[in-house]
């Protein structure tokens, strides 16, 4: 048996163990070849939703991130959290994303998702450089979530050039997607990062990942390395989807005398040339359930209005970038 094998074989029987898989274990491309839509249900019909780049995933312009102001990241938030992602499905929410770092966001994904697996968007994310370190987080993230795929897998907060030559080594985490991504393992790779574009410009140009996770906010135009004006043409070129985080900079670009609310912070993200969807924590159901109603009634913003959001964030726009120095 191949190396590759034995640890398909190994993978499979550790999940199997579990008991949480609901059903079998056998890979069915017909499953992995699904476009992701919302379902019939009224809830859900007036999300608008967007191809995320050359994916061919047709996916909610919102989904649901497991970091940050969340019970998704708190280990004593339980029943907060399953509630939370109840409701998220409920609402039309087909994108969720985790990473092997964000405490217990996967456990607790992993115990109302798996129903519905064939219908969402699974992400996560490893902060491991290397070929074998990637891929025990892997197998780890695949026990906790309950699921013996991911529809993403990223490279989680890319900073610096030296994390980027040990990614692309010859016993790299690179190497890790790839065997993933031949075995069914994984759907698509992606890269992330918060820190410097210019990082994340060098993974895009030496590797065709499928989707790159970036902060694209209001404040962002003012940073003298902006993502917006330097990753986005680079995505658009090679069509790689782009996810926008950070949007509404952990509430800050929320204060009073800065943006009126989310639907200033979100439609600014989404109306940017080459953004296909967004992800957002919520610290509440309710808050959840306001950002959704702010995303069904997303209309692209034109260019006099993104630029009175934009005179409006430049006197703090170093509080909103705050995010930028953690490394």
């Amino acid at each position: 048996m191949s190396p590759k094998s034995q640890r398909r074989t190994f993978l499979l029987s550790s999940l199997a163990a579990t008991g949480g898989l609901l059903g079998s274990l056998i890979l069915h491309k017909d499953r992995r070849s699904a476009s992701v839509t919302p379902s019939s249900s009224p809830k859900n019909s007036s999300l608008p939703k967007k191809v995320l780049g050359k994916t061919g995933i047709n996916l909610p312009i919102l989904g649901l991130g497991g970091a940050g102001q969340t019970p998704l990241s708190q280990p004593s938030a339980e029943k907060e959290s399953v509630e939370m992602i109840q409701q998220a499905w409920n609402l039309g929410i087909r994108y969720f994303d985790t990473a092997a770092s964000y405490g217990p966001s996967e456990d607790y994904l992993g115990k109302v998702l798996p129903q519905y697996r064939s219908q969402i968007f699974l992400a996560s994310k490893t902060a491991k450089r290397d070929r074998d370190g990637a891929w025990r987080e892997l197998e780890r993230s695949l026990k906790r979530l309950n699921t013996d795929y991911l529809d993403l897998w990223q490279l989680h907060h890319v900073s610096f050039a030296d994390e980027i030559e040990t990614i692309f080594s010859a016993n790299g985490a690179i190497k890790a997607m790839e065997e993933a991504k031949a075995q069914g393992i994984i759907k698509f790779t992606g890269i992330t990062g918060h820190h410097e574009p210019q990082i994340i410009i060098e993974g895009l140009n030496r590797y065709p990942f499928d989707t790159t996770l970036i902060p694209v906010n209001a404040a962002d135009v003012h940073h003298p390395r902006p993502f917006i004006s330097s990753v986005l043409p680079v995505a658009r070129q090679q069509q790689v989807g782009v996810i926008a985080m950070k949007v509404p900079a952990y509430g800050k670009l929320l204060r009073p005398g800065v943006l009126s609310g989310m639907s200033e912070a979100m439609g600014y993200s989404l109306s940017q040339p080459g953004v296909h969807t967004c992800i957002i924590a919520a610290e509440t159901v309710e808050q959840l359930t306001a950002n959704v109603q702010t995303a069904q009634a997303f209309q692209e913003l034109d260019a006099a209005t993104l630029a009175n959001i934009e005179k409006r964030t430049q006197a703090t726009w170093e509080d909103h970038s705050f995010f930028r120095q953690w490394a």
